[in-house]
C-alpha cells in the first residue's frame, strides 16, 4: 500500500511484537504519540472546531484556524448533503484488529494493515508523528502536540472527501476513529480499503492490454473528478505512487492534497499553467477562476506519468495511429477529459470488436484443427509481452488472428486456444513450438500448422 504519498516501504516488527499490541497501540507508536481515545470515531463526522489553545504560538494558532476555515468550506461545498456510509468501522474494531504491520510513510502520514478481528484486512491511515511536516512545524513553532493537531486537518480533509466521493477509481473509506479530547492535540486514523503499491515498472513488463486498462481507468477518474459533485477537483501532488492496485484495478488512495477550488485570476495571465518543461496559457473566466485549470493539470500529469509509458510500447500496429493521437492530444492539452473519454472508447472498442485488425490474407486455412483436445502444459519458448511467464500466452481476439501471430514467431508450431478471457472478453491463446504432446480435452481445440504435420500421422 503505497497509501502514505512519499512511502518507504517495508518497514515491519517481528511477529511476536506485533501480536501484542493491539491497533492503536500500534498507531500510538507510530504518531509519536497517539492518543487512547475512546470509541469516538465510526460512522460520524470528526468535530474538529473547538479552538486550539491560547497556549499554542500566535502563528500556529493561525495556521489552524486557517485549515479549520478549509475544512468548513470543504463541508460547505457539498452543499450540506449527508456523507456517504463510511461502513461503520471505528476506534473499537482498531483496539481489536491484530497482526498490525507498517507499510509505509509519508511527509504527513503513516500506514498500517491491520487483521481485523471480523475477517478481512484494511489499510490504517493516521497522522506521522516524525514525517518531515510535523518535524518542521516544530522546529518552527516548539509545539509538537499543536503541530500534530495541524497535520491531523490533512488527514480529517482527506476522509470528507472519502465521504463524498465514490468512484470505482478512489480508495474505498470504511471508517475512522478520532480523539478530540480538547487539548492540543487531534487524533485520527482513517481505515481505508488495502491495496497494493504501483509498481510502474512491472506494469511496463505487462501486456499491451492490461497497460491500456490502467490508462483507461484513470481516464474515467479523471472525468469524475472533473464532474464531480464538489465540482472541479485537482490532484496537486499527481504521482504513481499516490495509486494503489486493489483486485487488478487502479485506484488513488491519497486525497489530502486534493483542491476543490480552481485558481483565482483578474487576467488571462494570471492563468498560466507551469510545468517543468511546459506551460500553458489559459483564460480568465468573467467569474475571475481559470477556466478548466484543475482538469488540464489533472490530464496533462496522465500524460507525463502515465500515458508516455503505458500507451504506445507493444500496442497492436493499427491502434497505434490513434493512440499516437492520444498522446500528441492530451500532451498539447488540445484534448479535454471528454474528448479524451471518448478517443479512448473509440479505441476499446475498435480493440474489443476486432475492427482494428487490417485486412490480410486468411491464414487459418494453413493450420489443421484437432477438436477434443489440447497440449500438455509446460515451460516453452517464450514472447513478450506474455500473459504467462512459463511460455507464450497471448490475448487475441480470433483464430485467424492467432493463426498470424504464430506464422509471425519462427518457433511456432501450433496454437491453442484457453478458456480464460481477459478483462475485455478476448480470449488467451497460447503459442507452442511443438503439437506431438495432445492430451483430450473436450472443450479444447489445437490448431497445428499443416507443414508441421507433414509426415507425421495425426
Amino acid at each position: 500500500m503505497a497509501a502514505a504519498g512519499r512511502a518507504r516501504r517495508g518497514a515491519r516488527l517481528s511477529a511476536a511484537a506485533l501480536l501484542a499490541l493491539p491497533a492503536l497501540a500500534m498507531l500510538a507508536l507510530l504518531a509519536l504519540p497517539s492518543g487512547g481515545g475512546g470509541d469516538r470515531g465510526g460512522g460520524g463526522e470528526p468535530q474538529p472546531d473547538s479552538s486550539p489553545p491560547l497556549l499554542l504560538p500566535p502563528g500556529l494558532r493561525e495556521e489552524l484556524r486557517q485549515r479549520r476555515r478549509d475544512l468548513r468550506r470543504l463541508e460547505a461545498v457539498a452543499g450540506g448533503g449527508e456523507a456517504v456510509a463510511t461502513g461503520g468501522l471505528g476506534c473499537g474494531d482498531l483496539n481489536r484488529a491484530t497482526a498490525v504491520g507498517v507499510l509505509g510513510w509519508g511527509f504527513t502520514k503513516v500506514v498500517a494493515r491491520a487483521a481485523l478481528a471480523g475477517g478481512g484486512t484494511v489499510a490504517l491511515k493516521s497522522v506521522h508523528g516524525a514525517g518531515r511536516e510535523v518535524r518542521r512545524c516544530v522546529q518552527r513553532y516548539g509545539a509538537p502536540a499543536g503541530c500534530r493537531r495541524l497535520a491531523a486537518y490533512k488527514l480529517l480533509k482527506e476522509v470528507t472527501l472519502l465521504q463524498r466521493l465514490q468512484h470505482p477509481g478512489i480508495v474505498k473509506l470504511h471508517g475512522q476513529c478520532y480523539d478530540n479530547s480538547g487539548d492540543a492535540e487531534l487524533r485520527v486514523t482513517a481505515i481505508l480499503e488495502l491495496g497494493s503499491p504501483l509498481e510502474m515498472i512491472q506494469l511496463l513488463q505487462t501486456p499491451w492490454e492490461e497497460r491500456f486498462k490502467i490508462c483507461l481507468s484513470l481516464v474515467k477518474l479523471l472525468f469524475y473528478l472533473a464532474h464531480s459533485p464538489l465540482g472541479s477537483i485537482a490532484l496537486l501532488d499527481f504521482q504513481p505512487r499516490q495509486f494503489v492496485m486493489v483486485d487488478g484495478n487502479l485506484k488513488v488512495t491519497d486525497m489530502d492534497d486534493a483542491s476543490t477550488e480552481e485558481l483565482s485570476c483578474k487576467e488571462d495571465n494570471d492563468c498560466t499553467l507551469e510545468f517543468p518543461t511546459k506551460s500553458f496559457p489559459l483564460k480568465c473566466s468573467v467569474v475571475g477562476k481559470c477556466e478548466g485549470i484543475n482538469e488540464k493539470k489533472n490530464l496533462f500529469n496522465a500524460y507525463r506519468y502515465f500515458f508516455t509509458y503505458l500507451l504506445p510500447h507493444s500496442a497492436p500496429p493499427a491502434l497505434r495511429p490513434l493512440l499516437s493521437d492520444i498522446l500528441n492530444a492530451t500532451g498539447d492539452l488540445r484534448y479535454g477529459i471528454n474528448e479524451t473519454l471518448r478517443a479512448f472508447e473509440k479505441v476499446l472498442h475498435l480493440y474489443k470488436s476486432g475492427l482494428y485488425l487490417q485486412k490480410r490474407p486468411l491464414l487459418l486455412k494453413d493450420y489443421i484443427s484437432l477438436k477434443g483436445f489440447r497440449t500438455v502444459e509446460g515451460e516453452d519458448y517464450k514472447c513478450w509481452p506474455s500473459y504467462s511467464h512459463l511460455g507464450c500466452l497471448l490475448s487475441i481476439h480470433s483464430p485467424e488472428e492467432a493463426a498470424a501471430i504464430c506464422n509471425s514467431q519462427l518457433q511456432c508450431q501450433s496454437f491453442i486456444i484457453t478458456q480464460h478471457r481477459t478483462w475485455t472478453g478476448r480470449p488467451l491463446a497460447s503459442f507452442q513450438s511443438s503439437w506431438t504432446d495432445l492430451i483430450p480435452d473436450t472443450n479444447a481445440v489445437v490448431y497445428i500448422k499443416r507443414s508441421a504435420s507433414s509426415g507425421e500421422r495425426l
